[in-house]
């Protein structure tokens, strides 16, 4: 597992697939990426740009980066307060692919309840929720049997963000945090230890922590 910090969405992304490569040829081994990340737009394969609520160049003026992604799905806000997890990991057959994404949306929810807050998946639309509002966003995407990008837990991120797009294209669901669940502050920390030790759980690994130097 290595813990990147906080880092810009760009700079990650990079690395993400740099890392990505090794892993399908073999040439590493499966890793987890967990970092919280400047705040950033990114457009899934699937993104309309009718889903982002004001222009690039207003959100550029706000020091809100837009990025393109490979990943499913539409667009999706990454920032400060929130725990991102990419894992690169090599599967051995494509149908694995669904339980994949199921077991991520487990691990979130026993992340979260570990503060006390009941949470849940949604069959129309993948993520973990709380009510009708989502704690956390899930998107994939498979290459060479290699998967990349993940999953975004909202912890103390600024839940004003619906104000620039419409989260995942589902404007029918709100947004949430651990924060306004439970009713207290929660650290980044707090909810990206409890996060780490649901995954290890949910997929039976044992992260052994690394860190990767600003470039």
């Amino acid at each position: 597992m290595l813990d990147l910090g906080r880092r810009p969405y760009r700079e990650v992304l990079a690395f993400q697939r740099e890392l990505h490569a090794r892993v399908s040829r073999g040439e590493d081994a499966d890793t987890w990426i967990v970092v919280e990340h400047e705040p950033v737009v990114t457009l899934g394969r699937n993104a309309k740009r009718a889903n982002l609520l004001v222009s690039e160049e207003a959100l550029a003026a706000r020091g809100v980066d837009v990025v393109e992604v490979e990943r499913g799905g539409d667009v999706t806000y990454h920032g400060p307060g929130q725990v991102v997890v990419y894992p690169i990991v090599r599967l051995e057959r494509f149908r694995e692919v669904v339980p994949f994404v199921a077991m991520l949306e487990d691990a979130a929810i026993a992340a979260v309840g570990t503060f006390g807050i009941q949470a849940q998946q949604r069959a129309e639309h993948r993520g973990v929720y709380v009510g009708r509002n989502s704690i956390c966003a899930v998107g994939l995407t498979v290459k060479q049997m290699t998967t990349m990008h993940g999953l975004a837990l909202n912890v103390g991120t600024a839940l004003d963000y619906d104000r620039l797009i419409t989260p995942c294209g589902t404007p029918q669901f709100g947004i949430t945090s651990i924060e306004r669940e439970a009713g207290m502050p929660v650290a980044w920390v707090d909810g990206r230890d409890a996060l780490l030790a649901a995954l290890e759980r949910r997929f039976q690994v044992s992260f052994t922590a690394g860190t990767v130097s600003a470039a």
